[in-house]
């Protein structure tokens, strides 16, 4: 290889690892966060508006809802349908023969009058599927119902108070359960032929016919270390404002309905009235009535079960999600697409413009693959396209200004020497010549001496002024001695380092008889400091450090630490001088428990036994935010 081309790939190396490094950072700083579950609300907020912008699909005809609502309860003081009314509701929906009929109410104590009358309607129809609750709080089926006539209702609410997920299936005390939705799924497609059974990819799931429904886990899409407990499915809920028909009781009274739209569908009966309070959170989709994020149970047992059915009959996708290495592998792939985005765009407009065409391809495309049965990562890749596409941009604009100062600095070097050759150096050269030439009379000599220092003198003052600094920034930058200037915008722990290292190295008499040096300084969480208590931290190490070298007589080992621990922060320096005991307290003293005062913590120095002195400084650690 050609040295030129060599030197090329080198640079572009170099130029490529100014972006790449933080860049990574970027990415695997957003996978921690995402594994910590702080970015779990912002997947669930993105995850229930793709599902509302879908389009609109038909409605699902082979399920028909019946609503109880306010105007059929009202007249009761509990607010509940007495068992004489629902048995008639029930003959009335048997004899338009419908293929299930799903009880979504609990019926676990007689409601009279009717009460032996229901019984009958429970005893005689094998095709009515009841409900019971099994977690946490138990309520019982109706008793006159077989236990395959027996689906639970219970529904898996997320912290946020939403409702993402079914649970199809889960061991109890009792036995193995089924829930309502998988049991009306069940006989509906028993009458086609196809009879529930366990997965065959895994067995631990459901499976009707060729289809087997993916089981959610614990960190399935957006989730983070869940209860994954029992049998879990996503809930791919029907899209459109009109997804199932809907019927009151008064319709059925009345006869206000078409029997074709009841014969051989499934029919779920379940409460639709506001003031008895059975609904569920969820923004994903609109309820029957306007109720901004709230859904009816019964609803929400139609949509299971039309997703079941759907799948199997109409190849409908479920929700299915990515293993975990796969939606990192991802998350990665769009961090690596910002870093070159960064080193490709040459201005920050064409930065924000790449950057913003690549994250609506990103949107789009995390779209449509929800709606093809998908749910990948969006906001964690989102967020590394963005950080890495524009603020990896800045670090190579930095880079390429940096480099043109280092060439315009070594421009001036070259021209520096120049005028140094051709100056100063001359002149000192003509200097160097009359001392060694013995043959001139001392006078002359003396004159010529004068003049060519002179000269010399005022060719240093021109070089000076040709070489003026540039300010420094005071704000960001901490003074030390020996011309030492620290970045305060450095982590923490490495300036503390910078602090302890110059310090030990001045010239103070006890520092001579040190012979242990101990020192850690622990990675910080610098969120809450602002500048100036990063400076007040390094100004209270320097001050300790000095008083050990100047007071501790005798010491022979220092111990300097920075390290959390239950909550809080520690900057401790240890010493076992004799110390100087002193009820007095100086400026620094002071201005270290304003210091204190500030990060809400405490600050004491306190001699040790036999010999010694504890200066520490501690705060408290941040706690992160919490979702719900």
């Amino acid at each position: 290889m050609k040295p030129e081309l060599w030197k090329r790939i080198k640079e572009e190396i170099t130029i490529w690892r100014v972006g790449a490094i933080p860049g990574i950072a970027v990415i695997g700083l957003v996978m921690i966060t995402r594994l910590t579950g702080l970015m779990q609300s912002l997947e669930w907020l993105a995850f229930d508006n793709f599902l509302r912008l879908r389009p609109d699909e038909p409605r699902d005809e082979r399920i028909v809802i019946v609503g109880i609502n306010e105007d059929d309860i009202s007249t009761g003081t509990d607010f509940s349908l007495s068992d004489h009314d629902l048995a008639q509701l029930l003959l009335k929906l048997q004899s338009y023969k419908p293929r299930a009929i799903g009880l979504d109410i609990y019926r676990d104590l007689p409601v009279n009058p009717g009460h032996s009358e229901l019984v009958t309607v429970f005893q005689s129809f094998k095709n009515l599927i009841g409900i019971e609750k099994v977690l946490p709080d138990e309520i019982a089926p109706p008793p006159a119902l077989s236990p395959e006539q027996v689906g639970f209702a219970d529904q898996m609410i997320d912290s946020d108070g939403k409702l993402r997920r079914s649970l199809l299936a889960t061991s109890t005390s009792k036995g193995y359960k089924l829930s309502l939705s998988l049991s009306l799924a069940a006989v509906y497609l028993g009458d086609h032929g196809i009879s529930i059974e366990n997965g065959i990819r895994d067995r631990a799931a459901i499976r009707f016919g060729k289809t087997e429904i993916p089981r959610f886990f614990d960190n399935s899409g957006g989730y983070v270390q869940t209860d994954a407990g029992g049998v879990q499915v996503l809930l791919n809920f029907r899209s459109g404002r009109e997804q199932f028909r809907t019927l009151s009781l008064d319709d059925l009274k009345s006869d206000k309905f078409n029997p074709d739209w009841i014969r051989d569908r499934i029919v779920i009966i379940g409460i639709t009235s506001p003031s008895h309070k059975d609904f569920i959170p969820t923004s994903a989709i609109e309820s029957i009535e306007p109720a901004p994020g709230r859904v009816y149970g019964v609803e929400i047992q139609a949509h299971a079960v039309s997703q079941i059915i759907s799948a199997v009959l109409n190849s409908r996708p479920l929700l299915s999600t990515w293993q975990d290495e796969w939606e990192y592998i991802w998350i990665l792939a769009w961090g690596l697409v910002g870093i070159v985005i960064a080193r490709l765009t040459k201005s920050p407009l064409s930065s924000l413009l790449v950057v913003a065409v690549a994250s609506s391809s990103l949107l789009v495309f995390c779209y449509l693959l929800l709606i093809w049965g998908w749910w990948v990562p969006l906001i964690p890749a989102l967020i590394v396209l963005v950080l890495n596409g524009m603020e990896i941009a800045a670090f190579y604009q930095y880079d390429q200004a940096l480099r043109f100062r280092i060439r315009a600095r070594q421009a001036i070097i070259e021209r520096t020497f120049a005028k140094i050759h051709n100056g100063p150096l001359q002149s000192l050269a003509k200097v160097l010549k009359l001392v060694r030439d013995k043959n001139l009379p001392i006078n002359d000599l003396l004159l010529e001496l004068e003049k060519e220092l002179e000269k010399l003198n005022h060719e240093l003052r021109g070089i000076y002024e040709f070489l003026q600094r540039e300010p420094i920034d005071i704000e960001t930058s901490l003074y030390l001695g020996k011309s030492l200037v620290l970045n305060l915008q450095d982590p923490l722990h490495e300036i503390l380092y910078q602090v302890y290292s110059s310090t030990l190295d001045r010239e103070f008499p006890c520092f001579k008889t040190i012979k242990v040096k101990i020192r850690a300084f622990e990675p910080l969480n610098e969120r809450s400091l602002n500048i100036e208590q990063k400076q007040g931290l390094c100004l209270f190490l320097e001050e300790a450090l000095c008083n050990v070298g100047k007071h501790a007589t005798g010491v022979t080992r220092l111990e300097v630490t920075c390290s959390s621990s239950e909550g809080w922060y520690t900057l401790s320096i240890i010493d076992d001088g004799l110390g100087v005991n002193s009820s007095r307290e100086g400026w620094g003293t002071q201005q270290v428990r304003n210091l204190a005062r500030q990060l809400k913590g405490k600050f004491r120095r306190v001699p040790l036994s036999p010999r010694g002195t504890l200066c520490e400084l501690s705060w408290p650690i941040v706690k992160k935010s919490s979702y719900f």
